[in-house]
């Protein structure tokens, strides 16, 4: 599974998001946890410049709701928040120091929160500040750039704020970043590198033409290109400065305005030279004005920005505001909304999902929105598409706001078509023929499951649930297509002579199908769980409740009341979780019938009834209670999930981020921050060999093992 699947399974368990300037606290300290590791998980892809896991407004409100959280809720704050560190759990891959750290920024969303910022530094300085800067805020990759004499010498990118990777070969590509000054100055440069639009279409030319895909965003086009070794082409990069630092002969009391205008006599493109410009304005409420007509602009610039920077000028100021771990106080991020394009609708298709929601969706001519080329968006629901009237033929408004999926948020109606007909919401299910239910917004087959039961059965099979290696797509849609299959347990039912009939399974591969999926009735319940996709529920849901109840006959007689004892079950998931197992009931009663295992074995029922033939279990406190325990890279036969999966059976509680509160961290190769905030915590640290190797003591019931290992 992709980390930005990890990341998505998260965000599915914790509160929805809201918008960053309405941040609620998280009620329970695993939530404010888990949103540090998606927040973590997001920043190394966006360093890293891979896809995006968040996009800015949902990433920007996550970390808005650990902020609030660490207000209400002090004692839980880690020492590794994003609130309080510079692109937390980065990990840099080539340790070149910076000469001083390069810092992140705040954001503020609105004229308010800008003129609560002003008013900060106003009370930090004692006296009202010395005029600010405003200055485009692009995304692109922050690099510092090293002269010597007036000679560029090396090229780093951020990296984790404190060191960064050598990129000098490849920055020699960007516009505006000279390979000699005018003046034979030493100085370190910093600033962004970034692809304007007509840089980003002649990238993807170029990226095609060699036989690749396209590039996803402007973004991902620059990581890539800076970090490309061996690549048979040179995409175009441009460059804006944006600091200086270690300038030689010049007055440490120089204004920001007048060094940025120093820089740019000595042939560096700044964000002052730039189309978008850099006013002065001696109050906040011009700097307000300039903002705002800088959005006006927004779409004009020829380079995606997604806000503006406000920088006291004055060098007293900044000296005398300083700066927090993470962020100067005399400087500030003004966030745009949510950016909004407008496109063609091509086309509305009616989806149907594994549990029958049938949902209409858009397809779109390709368009950039919020720095990710989006082909297709949400239409929520049948009722909102008849209340937005949008049509197929008009233009319309597609955004990328709190939520990761774009939407379409309405029609040009002064452009529409004239022989536009409205959508036709489909009278019967799509796929199966069948009655759907309208009784709810979320329009549903009155199928359920059976209607999607191609797409239930592949979840069923994943790997990280029932894990039946050799159940593919085209095996499962031909067991379905041919009536063998209806529900996952008819799957027990199969042998090797009739599916060696299907297209493209031999004899040998038949026989090895079957024997993995006989193989698959020993899976642990949490796994059974997962694989019948229950709603409200994924991996780290499924085994809370199997660890909580032991039994697939506990968890199904349990009360809405019993469900809620559960971590992370409120009112609304208790009910939802109850009402599907009670219309899940046939399917488990088959399974049952076949021999599939309804037991989670580290529960604490199933512990104590097998406690005189099995090991105690090692990661638990001395007091009884669960150890805390991060996996941190590989472990030496599981995947990630596997890994925590492990913690759990040996009983104890699996974690994504390291704090004093932490038991043991286990470290294995690809290990990044982690292990390094783990050292210096001084928490205990269990290499990945070992810890395998305890999993398989206690799965022998070693117990000399066992204590040896943890000795």
């Amino acid at each position: 599974m992709s980390t930005a699947e990890v990341a998505s399974e998260e965000l599915a368990e914790i509160d929805p998001i809201v918008d960053a300037e309405r941040a609620l606290p998280y009620d329970r300290v695993e939530d404010y946890l888990a949103a540090i590791t998606v927040i973590r998980s997001a920043a190394v892809a966006y360093y890293a410049g891979t896809d995006l896991e968040l996009d800015d407004a949902a990433y920007d409100a996550l970390v808005a709701r650990v902020a609030a959280t660490e207000t209400s809720h002090p004692t839980w704050a880690t020492t590794d928040s994003p609130t309080h560190t510079v692109a937390a759990g980065v990990a840099v891959s080539a340790d070149v120091p910076h000469s001083t750290p390069m810092l992140s920024l705040d954001n503020v969303f609105d004229v308010d929160g800008l003129r609560a910022w002003a008013g900060r530094l106003d009370r930090v300085l004692g006296r009202p500040a010395g005029g600010y800067t405003v200055e485009p805020k692009i995304d692109g990759m922050a690099i510092a750039a090293r002269y010597v004499d007036g000679r560029l010498t090396q090229v780093i990118t951020r990296g984790d704020g404190r060191a960064g990777e050598d990129v000098t070969t490849q920055a020699r590509l960007a516009a505006g970043l000279p390979q000699q000054l005018t003046e034979a100055v030493t100085v370190e440069i910093r600033g962004e590198v970034f692809m304007t639009d007509t840089d980003f279409a002649r990238a993807n030319e170029l990226r095609t033409a060699h036989g690749g895909q396209p590039f996803a965003n402007p973004r991902n086009a620059t990581a890539g290109t800076l970090r490309a070794q061996d690549r048979a082409y040179d995409a175009p990069l441009s460059f804006l400065a944006y600091a200086a630092h270690g300038l030689d002969g010049v007055d440490a009391q120089t204004r920001y305005s007048t060094l940025m205008a120093y820089i740019g006599t000595l042939g560096v493109a700044t964000t002052a030279g730039s189309v978008a410009g850099m006013p002065l304005c001696p109050t906040v409420e011009e700097a307000v004005a300039a903002i705002e007509a800088l959005g006006e602009r927004r779409g004009q610039l020829g380079f995606g920005i997604d806000g503006a920077v406000v920088k006291a000028d004055s060098a007293d100021d900044r000296e005398l505001a300083g700066s927090s771990s993470r962020a100067p106080r005399w400087a500030i991020a003004y966030k745009f909304p949510a950016d909004t394009r407008t496109t063609k609708l091509i086309d509305i298709v009616v989806q149907v999902g594994r549990t029958g929601v049938i949902t209409p969706v858009a397809v779109l001519e390709p368009v950039q929105v919020g720095g990710v080329v989006v082909t297709s968006a949400t239409l929520h629901n049948f009722a909102d598409l008849v209340r937005r009237d949008v049509r197929v033929g008009d233009r319309v408004f597609v955004r990328r706001a709190g939520d990761v999926i774009p939407e379409v948020t309405g029609a040009k109606l002064d452009e529409r078509p004239l022989d536009s007909v409205p959508f036709a919401a489909p009278a019967d299910c799509p796929r199966c023929g069948g009655e759907i239910d309208r009784s709810q917004k979320r329009w549903r087959c009155t199928k359920g499951r059976a209607c999607g039961a191609g797409e239930s059965l592949a979840y069923f099979a994943a790997r990280d649930a029932m894990d039946i290696e050799g159940l593919g797509d085209k095996i499962i849609d031909g067991l379905v297509d041919s009536g063998l299959v209806t529900d996952p347990a008819d799957l027990y039912d199969l042998d090797a002579a009739t599916l060696a009939k299907l297209d493209r399974l031999g004899d040998t591969s038949a026989g090895k199908l079957v024997a993995n999926i006989q193989a698959s009735r020993e899976q642990p319940l949490s796994r059974v769980l997962t694989g019948l996709g229950v709603r409200m529920t994924g991996r780290s849901m499924s085994r809370r409740l199997a660890r909580h109840f032991g039994t697939m006959e506990a968890l199904c007689n349990a009360s809405v009341e019993q469900l809620q004892q559960v971590d992370g079950v409120g009112p609304e998931r208790a009910t939802t979780i109850a009402a599907e197992l009670v219309d899940l009931a046939p399917v488990i009663a088959k399974l049952v019938e076949r021999g599939i295992n309804m037991i989670e074995p580290s529960s604490p029922s199933q512990v104590a009834a097998t406690r005189a033939e099995a090991p105690a279990l090692p990661l638990r406190r001395a007091d009884g209670a669960p150890m805390t325990v991060v996996v941190t890279g590989g472990v030496p036969g599981l995947s990630r999930n596997e890994g925590n999966e492990a913690v759990e059976l040996l009983g104890g509680k699996s974690s994504g981020s390291v704090s004093k509160r932490t038991d043991l961290v286990v470290v294995g190769e690809g290990a990044g921050s982690k292990a390094q905030k783990a050292e210096e915590l001084g928490v205990r640290v269990l290499p990945a060999e070992r810890f395998a190797a305890l999993l398989a003591a206690y799965r022998a019931g070693d117990t000399e093992a066992v204590a040896e290992i943890l000795a």
